[in-house]
């Protein structure tokens, strides 16, 4: 029987939020698989905040989605048709697939996940990109020792609950700065946070001051702009600043807004200095398996936010920038 793929490909390069007509939803004919190639149907796609900058003509650290191009994202999937001897139908794997039902690709870079291990979400979540995001960005970047007080901000979203969990393990005093009470309820009642603070309705500098008299030792930010000031300006000597991104700016139309307090760097004798997970491809399996053991041990726990239909792409994206989510956004393929 004759399959039917459904994509999303990239119409025009957003100003702003971006909007559905900033892509084109295509139906075709599904090709079958050359010598070398499988052909995978989607279960789920990751949504990131990342995917914003993907889609912007400027140099990053990947080179941006080409106008009339599949939209660049992670998934995970299953192996309808192989021709490539390291992959059987029925495999479950994962990679960057796009946003499309069936996705044909030469394997590379391309994973097999085992679903009996855990649930295949969890592949996106905490055992994906994600995870090892906030595994590598917090302990490698970051440094936290044992008695040290590590703030991170957008603390209910995917990187961010994690970070703070991991940071719980470490024997750090962890506050979260959030959007609403109940993701501040979330943070503190189910993932063990010591202290939540809810940016919508508190002031954030005030309430750096009071959850952390003697200062903050990390700061993890996912946010930029007015909270990432606020930050600095509660460092302590030999602070250490993780930016791993900046969701509160990616979609301006003018001028980033960089940090203002800046200077607390040179007082503080501290350092700023960005994380990016590909660096550390070649240790994925180790983090892989002590994250796994944590969860085992019922230390470190996720939460996805699955929204259903390949077709809400564009609204569904629009979540993580208005700050509607809890957890790892994505979307159930089918």
């Amino acid at each position: 029987m004759a399959l039917t793929n459904h994509k999303f490909l990239l119409a025009a390069r957003p100003v702003g939020m971006p909007k559905r007509s900033d892509w084109t939803y295509v139906e075709e004919p599904v090709a079958e698989p050359k010598e070398g190639e499988l052909l995978v149907k989607l279960s789920y796609i990751s949504l990131d905040p990342a995917m914003r900058i993907w889609i912007n003509d400027v140099r990053s650290y990947m080179p941006p989605v080409g106008i009339g191009e599949v939209m660049r994202a992670l998934g995970v999937a299953t192996v309808a048709a192989s021709r490539n001897p390291r992959f059987a139908v029925g495999d479950h794997v994962s990679g960057l697939f796009g946003v499309q039902e069936y996705a044909l690709t030469d394997g590379k870079g391309v994973n097999k996940v085992d679903a009996r291990i855990v649930p295949l979400p969890k592949y996106l979540s905490v055992l994906g990109m994600t995870g090892m995001t906030a595994y590598f960005g917090l302990l490698d970047t970051g440094q936290p020792k044992p008695g040290d007080t590590v703030v991170v901000s957008a603390a209910a979203g995917a990187v961010g609950e994690l970070v703070g969990q991991i940071a719980k393990i470490k024997g750090c005093h962890v506050v979260g700065i959030a959007g609403g009470a109940e993701k501040c309820r979330y943070i503190v009642n189910e993932l063990g946070f010591d202290a939540a603070i809810d940016y919508k309705s508190e002031n954030v500098s005030q309430s750096l001051r009071n959850h952390c008299p003697k200062g903050i030792d990390v700061y993890f930010d996912n946010v930029g702009g007015a909270i990432l000031d606020a930050a600095l300006a509660q460092i302590r000597l030999g602070a250490r600043i993780v930016i791993c991104g900046a969701i509160s700016q990616y979609n301006n139309t003018g001028p980033i807004t960089g940090p203002s307090n800046y200077l607390s760097l040179l007082t503080n004798r501290a350092t700023m200095k960005g994380t990016l997970v590909l660096d550390y491809i070649d240790r994925y399996a180790q983090a892989g398996a002590e994250m796994a053991a944590w969860m085992a041990a019922g230390k470190l726990k996720s939460r996805e936010d699955i929204v259903d239909g390949l077709a809400t792409f564009p609204e569904t994206l629009l979540k993580l920038f208005k700050s509607e989510n809890i957890g790892k956004l994505m979307l159930k393929v089918g």
